[in-house]
């Protein structure tokens, strides 16, 4: 029997309305060019703040890590900062746009000052909070998630944000999928009216004690490890930690265990007796550090299953076959905890071996600069090469000639391996990685907090040479090091594998026949635009000698699933 699906809307959320607001019917607040929209669901705390001044409002979704640092530079006489948002707003009355400097944590805020008639919007360093805005119309509007604002642009879609998704996975920098809507891009402020977009944080290479040994660099290290999982723990209440068995999450398992009173609760996944697992190593380390370990099996079926839901819950299409076991862990960790960490950052921070195919290509290859963006994008492994067959050619001779949004970077006049680190902090982490953890934690009732991705921790991987991240088939070795005491040696000398899902195994055997009624249909939402023969074969296996077809469809029909979700379709599944 096929599934049915329709549309669903998400969390519920604040938005913003700016420039012509009289129109807007019964906002929770409104000024001359400005007014706050909310749900009206009870339970639901307006999420603004006015400054004691009563110049600024300041709206938004923040949590601080350092509370104490920034109160300790304010008069609280009468008790008035008990939140994140009053907080803000009394140090915008006190230092303005240079308090951003000062904030740690995740946030994605709006302050409007209703003296100038002025609008700021801003967002958190490395972008674990999101903040869209409408770029057209009279009246702007602006949410922190991109389902909040379906009823305020077109359904054009930007072709080049399509081509980005198709390579990457998922749609980096500023782009979305609308063409009416941007996002802000993390450490970044948006000036309205004007228009105008400034940094206010930017990571910069600055390696230092390139003479002195590695256990140096790891005793810098370690601490700030300790100081960042330990603000990340939440106050008298257990934890939960998402523990692959990998270095990253076993390493925030560990320091959770040290630095937590109260339990600390583990979750993993398998896919079935029959696939490949990591349990051997989840369950050393859940056993090593004594933790609540909780393991969920997920079968196929039920994978795919879940596929429509997890993709109205993504703000943006996220072709990452980890989408939807991340939401059924979060389900299962929600029962005994309100905030769950994860070792997303490890990667892109320390070295991870996913950078070695673009290290060779240095190593190895005199090509151009436009080259080295073709063999980036060829690194995800993704469809980057199949683009000229795969997009429509009216489509394809529309993106062929746009500058790619990782040129830049990618000719920066840095470290080569920190130059593919800083892309993959500034789009992959921001973009993807963050964007999912925000995402489906939320949708689920969790906090997520993400330690290796904390700004300082990234600061810091910017000053480790780059001999101490990854060396030949050496990788991590300052974080390894960092950590040598709290983990078995097995766990530490293991080699990364990743989370393997078998995909593949899938679309042969299990989704085969679904997916072709949903991609080969000629009212599929990519049918305008993609090559549905080239994807008939694809579904075939015709020519497959690497193995990578099923990663290419999941890619696929996580993007059919999220147009049709967003666009507002009902479609058999």
């Amino acid at each position: 029997m096929r599934q049915q699906f329709s549309l669903s809307t998400g969390l519920p959320t604040w938005q913003l309305a700016w420039g012509c607001v009289d129109h807007i019917p019964e906002p929770i607040w409104r000024d001359q060019q400005l007014a706050i929209v909310m749900p009206p669901i009870s339970g639901l705390k307006p999420p603004f703040a006015i400054s004691p001044s009563q110049q600024f409002v300041i709206i938004g979704d923040v949590w601080l890590s350092q509370r104490d640092r920034l109160l300790s530079g304010l008069p609280d006489d009468d008790g008035q900062l008990g939140s994140d948002l009053q907080l803000i707003a009394a140090a915008w009355d006190r230092w303005g746009k240079t308090t951003l400097e000062q904030l740690l944590g995740m946030f994605s805020i709006a302050v409007w000052d209703r003296d100038r008639q002025h609008l700021c919007l801003a967002r958190d360093p490395v972008g674990a909070r999101t903040l869209y805005y409408t770029t057209t119309g009279s009246t702007r509007w602006i949410a922190p998630n991109l389902r909040s604002l379906s009823s305020y642009h077109s359904a054009a879609l930007d072709v080049v944000a399509l081509q980005d998704y198709l390579c990457c996975a998922f749609v980096p920098g500023e782009r979305t999928l609308w063409q009416q809507v941007r996002k802000l891009r993390p450490g970044t402020v948006l000036s309205l009216p004007g228009e105008t977009i400034e940094p206010y944080w930017q990571l910069q290479e600055q390696i230092i004690g390139v003479e002195q040994p590695l256990t140096w660099h790891s005793d810098r290290l370690r601490p700030l490890l300790e100081q960042v999982v330990g603000e990340a723990l939440p106050v008298d209440q257990p934890v939960g930690v998402f523990l692959s068995g990998g270095l990253d999450s076993s390493s925030i398992t560990a320091l959770a265990a040290k630095l937590h009173a109260y339990p600390v609760h583990t979750y993993s996944i398998h896919f079935g007796a029959e696939h490949a697992n990591e349990l051997e190593f989840s369950s050393l380390v859940a056993q090593h550090c004594r933790t609540q370990h909780h393991i969920l099996a997920i079968p196929l079926a039920e994978m795919w299953a879940q596929l429509p839901q997890t993709m109205a819950y993504l703000d943006e299409p996220i072709g990452d076959p980890l989408t939807v076991p991340n939401l059924l862990l979060g389900r299962l960790a929600q029962a005994s905890v309100q905030v769950i960490l994860n070792g997303e950052g490890g990667d892109p921070c320390f070295g991870g071996p996913k950078n070695q195919p673009m290290l060779l290509n240095s190593l190895y290859s005199s090509v151009a600069v436009t080259d080295s963006v073709s063999a980036y994008l060829r690194s995800f492994q993704k469809c980057a090469s199949d683009l000229p067959q795969l997009l429509k050619p009216e489509v394809w001779a529309m993106v062929q000639s746009v500058p790619s949004v990782f040129l830049a970077d990618l000719e920066a006049p840095i470290n080569y391996l920190n130059r593919l680190m800083r892309l993959n902090i500034k789009f992959k982490g921001a973009d993807h990685i963050l964007t999912k953890v925000n995402n489906l934690t939320q949708a689920v009732g969790l906090q997520g907090r993400s330690p290796l991705f904390d700004p300082r921790l990234v600061e810091l991987s910017m000053q480790i040479p780059p001999h101490y991240k990854l060396s030949g088939v050496q990788e991590k070795a300052v974080l390894k090091q960092a950590v040598v005491d709290l983990l078995p040696d097995s766990i530490i000398h293991r080699p990364k594998s990743g989370m393997m899902v078998p995909v593949q195994f899938g679309f042969r055997q299990v989704w085969n026949r679904s997916a072709k009624s949903l991609l080969l249909n000629r009212h599929a939402a990519i049918a305008p635009y993609l090559n549905q023969a080239l994807i008939r074969d694809w579904l075939n296996y015709q020519g497959d000698p690497w193995g990578r077809y099923g990663v290419k469809l999941w890619l696929l029909v996580s993007l059919e699933l999220w147009l049709c979700n967003h666009l507002g379709k009902t479609k058999s599944f």
